[in-house]
């Protein structure tokens, strides 16, 4: 467990700050990191018991039920029910003291959770800087935007406190109009939901709110939803992309069927798809950002879509901007028989390289053979490197592929010819760890790690490769073999069978 204590002092009466922190429904009117909040079920918003409801400036909800209350001691506090971080048993307290020496107020805000422990210095600054320090500062600037709108003589004086209980929210300024339908009627949608890391079994079909869509999104019905390695990784936490409770996937196919208020160029009934974060494809229908969606054309079916666009965007830069293959190169490409291998082993040959695949199994061989692999490796009773430097007559591979990680990382460096790059671009079996980049010297070896979203954050760096891909794949340079497809509500079979190799070729799941 730890503990985070801010405290500061605020140059105000105390009982005005208090009127302003002991509304447990007014966060939104001062704090930055709250868009809106509303208390569920209409309860007085101070009584002990009352949930609050916010919804985040920066996307995301959470819940948290008042705990105590004190006017007399000008103290109270609260608990985490639902939050989108794992900030487990999270248990907040604020209390105030006047300050004697001046008409000011000591106020201290303290709290003590359970974080994981590889985000635990991130989560604890979130809060003492993010939260605490934040609201210290927003209460300042609402009670200095109070003096200055109102003349001296017209301020109120320092007993404003209400009485209690009232039977109403005690509201000193205004409410604001709430941005989400109450909860009872907000619509919903199914989803899988990941609440905490680990294992497919955390993979559960849930019932989850849908509320509606920001001015610069649309709302999506998903027909298909790629299953990709990276959302295996979301899924144990080795990437943040996805913070419990969440939804994971970052690839759908799907219909418009709502759009924002600030959207231009689609249109309710447009067939799109993506394949970028922000996560949450997982699901039925959702709201996503309309920058990075991809419309689709009618030769293009939902499935082919949602099962390869991501891998086609990735494979458009992992050969033409991180190695720019060249006719005559040797590739190499680890796991050739899977989603993305498939569209490397194509798609390099058409660019005039000689390919050599691994693949684990002889059945998967032959899929590699069928999709024009020159060599093919089946590195369970081969030792690869050595195979790879017998089949160049000793020259090694100018470069190679590998989404494998630990088990291939030093057999690819081995099979590398002189001033050969080494593409790393995921660790299935596990990281590479650390290595000593002195051993790169004696072949001049270049090691590249790409990130996705580097490649695809801005339209401007996506379209591109998208234009790239769907144009390899109107020539059948690639092909897009039918993808396995698995209910929504089986997204855990999905992930035993992708991470136990059990499936070749691209996985999707079907709403």
């Amino acid at each position: 467990m730890v503990q985070v204590r801010q405290s500061t002092i605020i140059d105000a009466p105390i009982e005005e700050v208090w009127a302003i922190l002991r509304d447990f429904n007014g966060h939104d009117r001062w704090h930055p990191a709250i868009a809106s909040s509303e208390i569920d079920g209409g309860e007085p918003a101070d009584a002990v018991g009352a949930v609050r409801h916010f919804r985040l400036a920066g996307g995301g909800e959470l819940r948290e039920q008042l705990l105590a209350l004190s006017d007399k001691e000008r103290r109270l506090s609260y608990c985490l029910l639902e939050a989108p971080l794992p900030l487990m048993g999270y248990v907040a307290s604020i209390r105030l003291k006047p300050v004697t020496d001046g008409n000011a107020t000591f106020w201290e805000w303290r709290s003590e959770f359970h974080p994981p422990a590889h985000r635990r210095d991130e989560l604890v600054k979130l809060v003492a800087e993010d939260i605490y320090r934040a609201g210290f500062a927003a209460i300042r600037n609402l009670l200095g935007r109070r003096d200055a709108a109102m003349p001296a003589e017209a301020r109120p004086s320092p007993a404003i406190m209400p009485s209690r209980p009232t039977g109403v929210a005690p509201r000193s300024i205004p409410a604001p109009s709430i941005l989400a339908p109450p909860r009872d009627t907000r619509e919903t949608t199914r989803a899988i939901l990941v609440e905490r890391y680990g294992g497919p079994d955390v993979l559960e079909l849930k019932e989850i709110a849908l509320p509606p869509p920001a001015p610069s999104e649309v709302r999506i019905r998903h027909m298909a939803i790629g299953v990709n390695f990276i959302d295996v990784y979301c899924r144990t936490g080795f990437f943040d992309l996805l913070r419990p409770p969440g939804v994971p996937g970052m690839e759908a196919a799907g219909v418009i069927e709502a759009v924002g208020a600030a959207i231009s160029g689609l249109s309710v009934g447009d067939r799109v798809a993506y394949a970028c974060p922000p996560v949450g494809a997982y699901a039925e229908r959702r709201n996503m950002t309309a920058d990075l969606l991809v419309r689709l054309s009618d030769d293009i079916s939902d499935e082919v879509a949602a099962a390869s666009l991501l891998k086609g965007v990735a494979a458009s830069f992992l050969l033409h901007d991180v190695h720019a293959v060249r006719p005559g190169e040797v590739v190499l490409i680890h796991a050739a028989a899977g989603g993305i291998g498939q569209l490397l082993v194509q798609w390099a040959r058409h660019l005039g390289a000689t390919v050599i695949a691994t693949v684990s199994s002889d059945d998967k061989a032959r899929i590699v053979e069928r999709l024009g692999a020159h060599h093919v490796i089946v590195y369970s009773r081969e030792d690869f490197s050595e195979a790879v430097m017998r089949l160049t007559a000793g020259a090694g591979a100018n470069v190679i592929y590998d989404a494998v990680g630990v088990d291939t990382f030093a057999g690819s460096l081995a099979a590398l010819a002189t001033r050969g790059h080494l593409v790393s671009f995921g660790q299935a079996s596990g990281p590479v760890g650390t290595w000593d980049i002195d051993r790169l010297a004696s072949k001049s070896i270049t090691v590249s790690r790409p990130n996705y979203a580097h490649y695809t954050d801005t339209p401007e760096k996506l379209a591109p490769h998208v234009d790239r891909f769907f144009t390899a794949f109107r020539q059948r340079a690639v092909r897009i073999g039918q993808p396995a497809s698995y209910d929504l509500a089986k997204a855990a079979d999905a992930h035993r069978d992708l991470e136990t190799r059990k499936t070749s070729g691209a996985l999707v799941l079907l709403p």
